[in-house]
């Protein structure tokens, strides 16, 4: 007897449906790898979305939850596994797990304990996408993205760090805040780590064109009689401040993380400052990943964009370089 859909649906092709083509992997599943994939879904970048963590109840019911709103989604599939096979042929991966800082554990250790866990996730993503694209969105971002080029035997251009695109957008957040014009009208940079020693590049600011250190000479200096220089302290604290609040930050990340993913899908060749090797850049010797302005196209990061910096914000970057080569140079076993 024939079943409802044979009696429903008159097949023209036997055909199976053709593979995804913008198949999007996320490696964790906390509050950033969900606000990610909740991201990417509303923006419709993927015909191909999946899950991996090693809690598999955690990774199975938010498959569900995603998969039950489909009737108001574009992304015709939606997978989760704890076996890596799951993310076959992804053209884009988005590795946001890691562990956690301890109260009272150093820096490095929390790092070398996240070396040990990308050891095991980024030869999984690489077997079965050996073309995909990698961002790294896990923190201390800047290490763990030269971590990932380290393991994964990728070229520079498809290892993308998540970087300062979203201490840019705080950046820029706050200063549109001072000048009641909304922040993607308002353009600055927020370079190097993703972290605090981050580097405000106060003479790129700007509304229109128009130069706000040109208004304002001592912009972002102590002299600074408006205090400009607190919107960068803000950038830098606001992490700590949101933590602080409700636990932990996800929304802005994963807007910001499907932001750099849309330039890739879509291959837009914008803009970004995101982490990438800067060894011969601004006076740095070492191998070290820090965020610069970025062209991010189809095939990955494409291009830097030579910034024309003050001679104090070269010191300031070298200074970022330096702070993140003495945790890196003791990391075991890459």
């Amino acid at each position: 007897m024939a079943s409802v859909q044979e009696k429903l649906i008159t097949k023209i092709t036997e055909d199976k449906a053709a593979a995804p083509t913008n198949k999007i992997t996320i490696v964790g599943v906390g509050q950033v790898g969900m606000a990610c994939a909740v991201s990417i879904l509303s923006k419709e970048l993927a015909d191909g979305l999946a899950l991996v963590d090693i809690l598999e109840d955690k990774l199975k019911g938010e498959m569900m939850d995603l998969q039950h709103g489909s009737v108001f989604l574009k992304t015709p599939t939606i997978i989760a596994d704890k076996d890596y096979s799951v993310t076959a042929n992804s053209r884009i991966v988005i590795v946001t797990g890691g562990v956690r800082q301890q109260e009272g554990e150093s820096r490095l250790n929390l790092v070398q304990r996240n070396v040990n866990v990308f050891k095991f996730i980024i030869p999984q993503v690489v077997k079965y996408s050996p073309n995909c694209i990698i961002i790294v969105v896990s923190n201390p971002v800047d290490i763990l993205t030269y971590v990932t080029w380290k393991l994964s035997g990728l070229p520079q251009n498809r290892i993308i760090g998540s970087g300062t695109n979203l201490d840019s957008a705080r950046f820029r957040y706050l200063i549109s805040e001072r000048l009641g014009i909304h922040p993607s009208s308002c353009h600055g940079y927020v370079l190097g780590e993703h972290g605090d020693s981050s580097v405000a590049v106060w003479s790129g600011v700007n509304v229109a064109g128009v130069s706000l250190q040109s208004l304002n000479p001592e912009m972002g200096s102590d002299q600074d009689s408006e205090n400009w220089k607190q919107v960068h302290k803000e950038v830098v604290d606001s992490a700590y401040e949101v933590i602080k609040l409700k636990g932990y930050t996800n929304w802005a990340i994963g807007f910001s993380v499907a932001d750099l993913a849309e330039s890739i899908v879509k291959n837009l060749s914008r803009v970004h400052p995101v982490s990438t090797m800067v060894k011969g850049m601004y006076g740095i010797e070492n191998e070290v990943f820090l965020s610069l302005p970025c062209v991010l196209n189809s095939q990955g990061l494409v291009s830097v964009i030579n910034q024309k910096l003050k001679d104090d914000e070269v010191a300031q970057l070298q200074k970022s370089a330096e702070t993140l080569w003495n945790i890196q140079k003791d990391l075991k076993d890459l």
